[in-house]
């Protein structure tokens, strides 16, 4: 039997409820990104029944599917039809859905060559803050009233809404992937993915773990080779990439708190205390430290950067500067007045 199920109506129905209560609603897929953000009081809503996809057409490059849906499925769905997510969502639970993805607004290894999940998200159906169900965007890109709400609800964590359906660009998968590892330090990769930035390398995830720069190359076959021969290295296991996005890699065993250290690409080595990856070619690094927020937020602002922080307990995100915090109110206002949905979760204002 098919587990696909249209659950709008029930949701819709939730959220009334709640807004005629003043009820606060706690929004949950898989739960797969609990770590992140503030803790949430109120009543569960959960996703997973609104699942199935509700439409795809591999020569339209577009899919669409209940927020609910695993990503399992999805990514298997693709994968049949040799096409992909290009952004890499990571699931970081078996149960992670399209909907956690798309709110968490995270992305795996090829973010900087392909883009965020944002760039890819291309409409939305959402349940606002004035109980109605609403579509936003469509199948192809558009503002609907001064805001591109699809692509405002990705890294959102259902404070704006509930997401119930979402329309993403899909891709095909590249012809050919080569991983290749290449001893050397810290400093020398960092200058390597500098100059070879420059030049028309199939380069799509750039990984250093302290010891060796590890590279995927993805393209067409004689692209491929030419890269391969020109930087050298040892072949490596594809499935690297995935531990990386699952956080399976050896480093992430270290007890030591986890935080993501995003900084401009050419900050260079950055001087902190505990044990450092680097990943999406120096422009997002993953550090293990038991230091605190506050120093570690003043350092990497130094540089052009913020931290947050991956572990329970950790303060997840920095506070916004007065003027952003005027815009995220504004917007929180226009589609949530009531403040009924993951009310803190990002800040504690909102």
């Amino acid at each position: 039997m098919s587990k696909d199920r249209d659950m709008s109506q029930a949701l819709l129905d939730q959220v009334n409820q709640a807004l005629r209560l003043g009820t606060a609603l706690r929004i949950q897929g898989g739960n797969s990104k609990a770590m992140l953000g503030r803790p949430v009081t109120g009543e569960l809503v959960d996703t997973r029944n609104h699942r199935g996809i509700v439409s795809y057409d591999p020569t339209e490059l577009v899919i669409t599917a209940r927020a609910g849906t695993p990503l399992l499925e999805i990514e298997a769905v693709l994968h049949e039809a040799g096409q992909m997510l290009p952004c890499e969502p990571p699931h970081l639970g078996v149960e992670a859905t399209l909907g956690g993805a798309v709110a968490a607004g995270l992305s795996g290894p090829r973010r900087p060559w392909a883009g965020a999940v944002r760039d890819y998200v291309l409409g939305t159906r959402v349940i606002t803050g004035h109980g109605k169900l609403l579509r936003f965007g469509g199948e192809v890109m558009k503002n609907v009233a001064g805001y591109d709400v699809s692509r405002l609800m990705a890294g959102s964590f259902g404070c704006l809404g509930l997401l119930t359906e979402v329309s993403l660009k899909v891709l095909p998968q590249p012809r050919q992937c080569l991983s290749l590892c290449l001893p050397m330090g810290r400093q020398q990769a960092l200058a390597a993915l500098a100059e070879w930035g420059q030049q028309p390398l199939p380069i799509s995830a750039a990984c250093h773990d302290g010891e060796a720069l590890y590279l995927r190359l993805e393209g067409g076959e004689g692209s491929v080779q030419s890269a391969r021969q020109r930087l050298g290295g040892d072949e490596l296991d594809s499935g690297f990439w995935h531990d990386l996005r699952e956080q399976r890699l050896a480093f992430f065993d270290d007890p030591a708190p986890l935080w993501r250290l995003s900084v401009p690409i050419a900050s260079g080595a950055l001087n902190l205390p505990g044990r450092q990856l680097i990943d999406w070619g120096g422009a997002q690094r993953w550090l293990k430290s038991s230091a605190s927020a506050q120093s570690l937020r003043a350092a990497v602002a130094q540089v052009g950067g913020h931290v947050t922080g991956y572990a329970p307990g950790e303060d997840s995100s920095a506070p916004l500067p007065a003027a952003l915090l005027r815009y995220h109110r504004a917007l929180k206002q226009q589609l949530d007045p009531q403040g009924i949905f993951n009310p803190g979760r990002l800040y504690p204002d909102l």
